[in-house]
Order: structure tokens, then sequence, then C-alpha cells
């Protein structure tokens, strides 16, 4: 069964992609201003630009209907947030049910459509709708600040921002940041994503102190680089639940947002004597 519909999946992701490929073929000609303008503005290296510029794209390429994937929804898509709006399908047909957690839902977004298929508005109706079925509503908000990030914010009333340690990533979170106290979204809070704790005692990337010293939001989590993420990844399961590093920071942040008083874990903080024995057990 399996293999047999395989070629079936290999058409629809492909069928999903083609508008993202499309749009890929003007990015950094027209779609301005983009990653690659604004280095060159700022003095960096053309060619150098432009190669952070392609490897953006793909990641938007490869970002193609990922959460379904991550959770392994994507074979059981029937309906999407486009067809609720549309008045398509009722919003519990769109809804799909998670295989482990029976009170978690996927409501997909439609990857063959412009994010101009829905306005703001209509954005906020759908959440008000969510909000009389669910405790928590999370949007995942695309890339970019266009209208895909406008519609996202549109029924939110607080946010989270994940951001990465470097230098780039602290600007852009930090625009973010403005554009929803804008917006009049003025609970925001912070996740660190991917901190490196060796390149941060080496003094090659920002610790957490210093990245919430820039940001000025209340920190909600950190999540460390854990190779577990990609296998996880890779095999359509969540991490979340795991006993690895990035699984128990995901848990404890769920839980701060459930209102438990969780301290930060401190993970560039001095190992102690046992710390480093077991250590040197598990390199040997």
């Amino acid at each position: 069964m399996k293999q047999a519909s395989l070629p079936l999946l290999h058409a629809s992701i492909k069928t999903a992609m083609q508008p993202t490929i499309d749009s890929a073929k003007t990015v950094g000609l027209v779609s301005l201003p983009g990653m690659m303008s604004g280095l060159i503005f700022a003095g960096v290296d053309p060619v150098r630009a432009i190669k952070y510029q392609i490897m953006v794209t793909f990641m938007l390429l490869s970002a193609t209907s990922l959460l379904d994937v991550v959770m392994g929804l994507e074979n059981r898509i029937v309906y999407n947030l486009v067809d609720v709006i549309e008045g398509n399908c009722r919003l519990k047909q769109a809804l799909i049910k998670d295989k482990r957690f029976p009170e978690l839902y996927l409501l997909p977004s439609a990857q063959t459509r412009d994010k101009t298929s829905v306005s703001p508005e209509q954005m906020k109706k759908l959440v008000d709708d969510l909000k009389d079925e669910f405790d928590f509503v999370l949007l995942d908000c695309p890339a970019g600040i266009e209208q895909g990030f406008q519609n996202a914010i549109a029924g939110a009333d607080r946010s989270i921002v994940v951001t990465t340690p470097e230098v780039s990533a602290i600007r852009d979170a930090d625009r973010i940041i403005g554009l929803l106290e804008a917006s009049g979204i003025r609970k925001n809070e912070l996740v660190i994503n991917r901190l490196r704790v060796d390149m941060v005692k080496r003094g090659d990337m920002m610790s957490v102190d210093d990245v919430t010293e820039i940001l000025a939001i209340d920190l909600l989590g950190v999540i460390p680089d854990d190779e577990q993420v990609v296998i996880a990844t890779n095999q359509g399961e969540p991490v979340v639940g795991e006993d690895c590093l990035a699984g128990r920071s995901y848990d404890k942040i769920c839980r701060r947002l459930l209102g438990e008083e969780i301290p930060i874990t401190d993970f560039c903080k001095p190992e102690g004597f046992f710390g480093k024995l077991s250590g040197f057990f598990r390199r040997n």
C-alpha cells in the first residue's frame, strides 16, 4: 500500500511546491526588499549576498507543508484553511486530529493558493471561531513581514518570537517585535533556538543574556542545538516528549505557557564533577 501510494504522494508535493518555485524565479530581482538587497545596501560583497539569498530560497522551498510532514499528517489533508473561509467545508471537516495527542488538531494552510486569498479580517473571524472550541490556538507565522505575517497576527493576542543567537536573526527579531507592538500586541515572549553551548563558551556565539538584553522581552525558553530534532523530523515524529535536550526544553516551554513557574535552564553553566565523569564515560 505504501509503495503504491508513493507516486501520488510525490505528485501532490510537487503540485504544492509549484507556486513557491514560481515565486522563487524572481527572488532578489523583483521581490524587493529581500535579504540579498539588504546585504548589498549594507556593504556586503554582492556574490556573498546572492549566495545567502539562494540559501534562504531553498529554505523556503523546503518549508512547504513542513509542519504536517513533521506531525505525520500529510496524507490526511483533504480541506484547508482557505476552504473553511470560502465556505467549501465546515471548520471541523478541515481540522486533522493528531494520532498521538487526541486533543491536538492541525488546520493546514493552502499551499497552492496565494497569501492574498485570506484577509486579516477573515483570519480574525476564523481564530475567534477556533477560540470557542480550543484552549490554545497557535498560529505558525510564515517568513517575512508581508501579507502572511499580517494575517497571522490579525487574530493574535500574544506572540512567541523564535530566533537564533546570530546577529542577522536578532536584527530581524527586533524589527518583528516593533511591528507586533505597533499592531497592539503587547505580550511578546522570546524563545532562543539552536543554542550552541560550545560556541558560546568560545565567544563565537551570543549568549542567552546577550540576546535578552538586546531584544528586551521576557524569555520563555531556550532550545539547545540537538541532533535528535533532525532524527525526529526524518521519522515524521515530534521531538516533544522524547528524552533529549530539545524534547525536555519544548516540554518546559509548554508548561510555562500553561502558567507553571519553571526556571530557565542555564546550558552554559559549568558541569560538576559527576557531570564531567559521566561525559568522560560517554565519550569512551
